[in-house]
């Protein structure tokens, strides 16, 4: 059985004990044992982290230390995947830049906050990871984003002529990197789309 850890914690307005609850139980159904922490400190331990095959982080905003951040570098780099959603995973640790490279990208803006209507295009329906999945609409934070040409855009939005990005892989070192920009809140993680987008990323990444 496959082991997974979430962290939640930081910003308290992306809900994150509610979205890691959805999570953990979205990992349950797919044959995960899930260990569900409101501490950065449970990424101390090196060598847990790299018995792992998930880690899956809800941890907006906030600061990490060394001792915390470089064992999750370490597990990725080895192989261990890592996956999250909105500001839990693509707004997180806003001084570490090795985060972000880790990640792929890192917010901007949201431009009209919340409560912004926008259509979220499937680019690869040719992926295993978008099959069957058609266009679709939110009503929630449009995420602006700087990203790493180096990702594969499977899904995207507009900003006017702009293009993009809300779901991508890639990978760093020997581990696979999944991210999703919805997901504002718990309502926008249950969404059938949203869910059904996060459990294939989640088992895609996973080592």
């Amino acid at each position: 059985m496959k082991k997974a850890l979430i962290v939640q914690g930081g910003w308290d307005g992306h809900q994150p004990k509610e979205v890691a609850e959805i999570f953990a139980e979205l990992l349950r159904k797919e044959n995960f044992t899930v260990e569900v922490s409101d501490t950065l400190d449970s990424l101390m331990d090196g060598e847990k982290l790299l018995g792992l095959h998930l880690i899956v982080p809800v941890w907006t905003m906030g600061s990490i230390s060394p001792e915390q951040l470089n064992p999750l570098l370490a597990a990725v780099k080895s192989g261990v995947g890592i996956a999250g959603c909105h500001g839990g995973l693509g707004d997180s640790f806003r001084n570490e830049t090795e985060f972000q490279y880790m990640v792929g990208g890192q917010w901007v803006a949201h431009p009209g906050n919340d409560g912004v209507n926008y259509t979220v295009h499937i680019k690869r329906k040719d992926h295993p990871l978008m099959a069957g999945l058609e266009d679709f609409q939110v009503c929630s934070e449009q995420y602006y984003m700087h990203v790493d040409p180096a990702i594969q855009v499977l899904a995207t939005t507009n900003f006017g002529e702009v293009e993009m990005p809300v779901v991508w892989t890639k990978t760093y070192g020997d581990g696979k990197v999944f991210y999703c920009s919805l997901g504002h809140q718990a309502d926008i993680v249950s969404m059938p789309e949203t869910l059904a987008i996060m459990k294939r990323g989640f088992v895609w990444a996973a080592k």
